[in-house]
């Protein structure tokens, strides 16, 4: 190896070190923040502190309901993550295996939904959901009701797309040869594509999770009762008191971060490669 090279692959290493450093550093100084007092947290402490256990008995002595909200979190994600799975994937396979005509418009239409925020669609989707709270069929997802919050995100263009590109590297041969052995086309997605797309699954898994975990906006505005509301609206709560505690703060942010942590290191392999399957698509 020639000395430029050396020098090369020294100042990269460098360069990875100085970003994962950056990339680390937050998530290394909210569980130190976890183990100390709302003062030591002001002064920007970094060394390990001995209240944590103080900062969890605080949490959970709090009046703010924040085990309630973390159950309804997780109930929320899981749901949504669910069924997203099943409505999106169904709906990616559907417009890459059957043609037609009016196909490309349809997806394209949907692709372009993607350009309109979220803020143009709030005052439209609350006065929808407003009016299903009347109606006896549809009043469980209606305002104030975790199916408000589930149903929105059920099947999104992103999960669609993302379904779709990855089926184009699906082998076409085995929906022929299961055709021919007498399946039909539920069969064939359930039994046949979902076990062979099992990398992109759990990508879009992790990324629905994710998304819905953290999600802020519209269960801000569609869950109304202190008893059903979810762990970012809570956290967001502790921040905006007169006199937060920190330390209880860290430790709640620490405690809402362990399920997607855990999911994505359980699925870390599926994960990126479901993703590198989507851009070879």
């Amino acid at each position: 190896m020639s000395k430029k090279s050396k020098v090369m692959n020294c100042v990269q290493y460098i360069i990875l070190i100085i970003l994962a450093f950056i990339s680390v550093f937050p998530f290394f100084w909210m569980v130190i923040a976890a183990t100390n007092k709302s003062v030591d947290v002001t002064k920007g402490t970094l060394i390990p502190g001995t209240y944590l256990l103080e900062n969890l008995n605080t949490l959970m002595s709090s009046d703010l309901q924040y085990f309630t909200a973390f159950k309804n979190s997780l109930m929320i994600a899981v749901i949504t993550t669910t069924l997203a799975m099943i409505v999106s994937s169904a709906a990616g396979y559907a417009f890459e295996v059957y043609k037609s005509k009016a196909r490309d418009f349809v997806f394209n239409i949907i692709l372009l939904s993607m350009m309109v925020p979220f803020a143009a669609l709030m005052v439209p989707l609350f006065r929808l959901f407003s009016k299903f709270n009347s109606i006896p069929v549809l009043n469980t997802i209606g305002l104030n009701t975790p199916g408000a919050v589930i149903i929105i995100a059920v099947a999104t263009a992103f999960l669609i797309f993302f379904f779709r590109q990855n089926t184009k590297t699906f082998p076409k041969d085995l929906i022929e040869a299961a055709r021919i052995d007498g399946l039909g086309e539920f069969q064939i997605f359930l039994r046949i594509y979902m076990p062979t797309m099992k990398s992109t699954y759990a990508a879009a898994t992790v990324v629905t999770f994710m998304t819905s975990w953290n999600n802020y906006l519209w269960p801000l505005i569609a869950l109304q009762s202190e008893n059903k509301r979810t762990l970012p609206l809570i956290i967001s709560a502790m921040g905006s008191s007169y006199t937060p505690d920190y330390g209880m703060i860290m430790t709640a942010v620490v405690l809402a971060t362990l399920p997607t942590t855990i999911l994505f290191f359980v699925m870390q392999k599926q994960f990126v490669a479901g993703m590198t399957g989507s851009v070879k698509g």
